[in-house]
């Protein structure tokens, strides 16, 4: 993982990365590693406070020590348009001094008119993607195959829901070659006794057997 480095803390990674799913809430751990030889205190912000849980969202990293901060993704009941996240996180930081503790923080102590040391780091929030999915597996990422299993589901149940339309229409299809079809077998056979009863003046053997000939073949098309 890359780290990004601040004047006081390097922050590890630079990215959130969540494996997106629906319905799920998701996590992303971040580490802190303070880089000076002073106490530094810290506060985790976000542009969408109410989709995040940020634990602890403050506190206090020893001199050469490092914390982990752990940010959660609450439940999503739709999938943003192309997986694109504009979510963004601000981790301030700032040097105090050792009687502080994470109850003492306050927003006043990472500004400038604070007087004390202060610095910040934006991190944006990324939804891994399929493709980028799929590079992590292959060094057995357990991410990569939560993601996969998720993927597997939606697939089989539009497969559940897609099935019975295609055989719907499928059936119309065939009502309809058939109708089709019977409506020219009625026209011929019109055309057919037309031509006969023009010729001989009346009914005949031949027309007989055919009458019978289509009336069999429009039974057989009418039970399909």
């Amino acid at each position: 993982m890359s780290s990004e480095s601040g004047e006081l803390l390097g922050i590890d990674p630079i990215e959130l990365r969540f494996p997106f799913q629906l319905n799920k809430q998701i996590s992303c751990s971040l580490q802190l590693t303070n880089k000076t030889d002073e106490q530094v205190a810290f506060k985790v912000k976000t542009t969408s406070p109410k989709k995040y849980c940020v634990r602890p969202n403050n506190g206090i990293v020893p001199p050469r020590s490092t914390a982990d901060v752990l940010v959660t993704m609450q439940t999503q009941r739709e999938a943003p348009p192309d997986m694109q996240c504009k979510d963004k996180f601000l981790v301030q930081s700032a040097i105090v001094g050792k009687d502080v503790t994470p109850k003492d923080i306050t927003g006043e102590m990472f500004t400038k008119e604070s007087g004390n040391v202060v610095d910040e780091v934006k991190l944006k929030v990324v939804y891994v993607t399929p493709s980028s999915i799929t590079e992590g597996s292959e060094d057995g990422s357990p991410g990569s195959l939560s993601y996969q299993e998720a993927t597997k589901e939606p697939k089989e149940s539009e497969k559940a829901i897609t099935e019975p339309f295609v055989l719907i229409s499928k059936l119309m299809d065939e009502r309809n070659s058939a109708m089709e079809q019977n409506k020219k077998l009625r026209e011929e056979l019109d055309f057919l006794r037309r031509g006969i009863s023009g010729q001989h003046g009346g009914f005949s053997l031949v027309f007989v057997l055919v009458i019978a000939i289509l009336g069999i073949l429009l039974g057989f098309i009418m039970k399909r």
